[in-house]
């Protein structure tokens, strides 16, 4: 009966979390609208919306209409959906190879993905049957399967697949950076090493429609997976003996993982540190059971990239940060802290 009490009380607090988190997630959206080098009041916001969703008709000047609707809003919407993505990957990625330093970002695969597209984008790789997303699906399989056979060779424990990791996301970074030098022009030089570093400004209501069922697909996936995740951190043979088809679930996690890094990374770039620090924080909100740990990571996530391009469109006024070095600034810091806690043994 004590268990009972505990169970119900435990998903409530659970419950009230997850609201938290979402009421916090459209407030960080409507910050996200609201704040620009032209800040726009809320009660025009609300009126764009109410024209726009609803055909309110209401007075509005077409100017910022067009700025809250088709600049702003679509602009947020991805950054909530590349936050929760990466997020979710760096979740995945965490149990599955029972590391806390473990991300898309540190393990290569976001390299991967950016050398896929620039390959596309630069020597048309595919004969235009491969769009930039493909191409950076295929960069990003394809590095992990590099790092993982590294991995493999050094030994196949958690800490040489970080150490391959980052081999293997210097020698896709040096890939990326000859193609760019070697056959891009000067202007195209300059937008794809600025988009490398995280860029949402070119985003449009196209991209939304991209990323967020991406995001969408990803979530459930990881949700259906939670136990076999949890199963997952006490290692591999303790998930088979627990009846996890471990082959099924990895092969499914890792292409969730693959899916999500790659079509982020192909619509705004690398962005690192969102993958490793928010599953890594949310673990000491929430706790480390992954039915929990997923939702929150997604949110967490989400609205984490939403205040980073916020404050990378206010740090220097007239002129837009990369989202990827706002990142940078708090994950290294949080990087660092997870290092001495592991250190530590804690």
């Amino acid at each position: 009966m004590t268990y009972v009490a505990a169970t119900g009380v435990s998903r409530r607090a659970h419950g009230l979390w997850i609201a938290q988190g979402a009421a916090l997630l459209i407030l960080a959206i409507l910050a996200g609208v609201i704040v620009g080098e032209t800040p726009l009041p809320l009660s025009t916001v609300a009126a764009t919306f109410a024209n726009h969703l609803w055909n309110a008709g209401l007075n509005v000047d077409p100017i910022d209409a067009g700025i809250i609707w088709s600049y702003r809003l679509p602009r947020t919407l991805v950054a909530a959906a590349c936050g929760a993505g990466l997020a979710l990957s760096g979740v995945v990625l965490q149990a599955l190879v029972r590391n806390a330093l473990a991300d898309p970002y540190l393990l290569g695969v976001s390299a991967g993905a950016g050398a896929g597209a620039v390959a596309v984008t630069i020597l048309g790789v595919g004969g235009g049957l491969l769009g930039i997303s493909g191409g950076a699906f295929i960069g990003a399989a394809l590095a992990f399967a590099v790092v993982a056979m590294l991995a493999r060779a050094a030994g196949g424990g958690s800490a040489q697949l970080v150490l391959a990791g980052i081999a293997g996301s210097q020698l896709f970074n040096a890939l990326t950076s000859f193609l760019i030098a070697k056959s891009a022009n000067a202007e195209q030089a300059r937008g794809l090493m600025f988009w490398l570093l995280g860029n949402l400004s070119g985003v449009r209501w196209p991209d939304v429609v991209l990323a967020a069922p991406v995001t969408a697909i990803g979530f459930l996936i990881c949700l259906w997976f939670a136990r076999a995740m949890d199963a997952f951190s006490f290692g591999v043979s303790s998930a088979a003996s627990l009846g996890i088809a471990v082959r099924q679930v990895q092969v499914m996690l890792i292409g969730a993982v693959t899916l999500m890094t790659a079509t982020m990374v192909s619509l705004v770039g690398s962005i690192g540190f969102v993958g490793l620090v928010i599953p890594h924080a949310m673990r000491f909100v929430v706790g480390p059971r992954h039915a929990r740990l997923v939702p929150a990571s997604a949110l967490a996530g989400a609205v984490f990239l939403i205040l980073a391009d916020i404050a990378s469109r206010m740090l220097i006024p007239g002129q837009v940060v990369p989202i990827g070095v706002v990142t940078a600034l708090v994950g290294a810091p949080g990087f660092a802290m997870i290092l001495v806690r592991n250190r530590r043994g804690i």
